[in-house]
C-alpha cells in the first residue's frame, strides 16, 4: 500500500474516532460509539505505522555519529 493511502486512511479512522466519542458523549451514551471509537483509534494506530514505516529510508545506513 502506498504512503499516500495509508495517510488517507489514518486521516479517516481518526475523524471517525474523534467522531464517534463525541457522540458517545453528546448522547446518552452507547456501547457501539465506544466500539467504534476504540476502532478508529487502533486502525489510526496501525496506519499512521504503515505510513511511517513507508517513509524511513532503508537503503542508508544510519549512524550514531552523524
Amino acid at each position: 500500500m502506498n504512503s499516500m493511502m495509508s495517510s488517507g486512511l489514518a486521516i479517516l479512522s481518526a475523524i471517525v474516532a474523534i467522531i464517534s466519542f463525541w457522540m458517545f458523549q453528546s448522547k446518552d451514551g452507547g456501547t457501539l460509539w465506544v466500539v467504534v471509537g476504540i476502532i478508529g483509534i487502533i486502525a489510526t494506530i496501525a496506519f499512521g505505522a504503515m505510513y511511517m514505516t513507508g517513509r524511513v529510508n532503508k537503503t542508508e545506513d544510519i549512524h550514531i555519529t552523524e
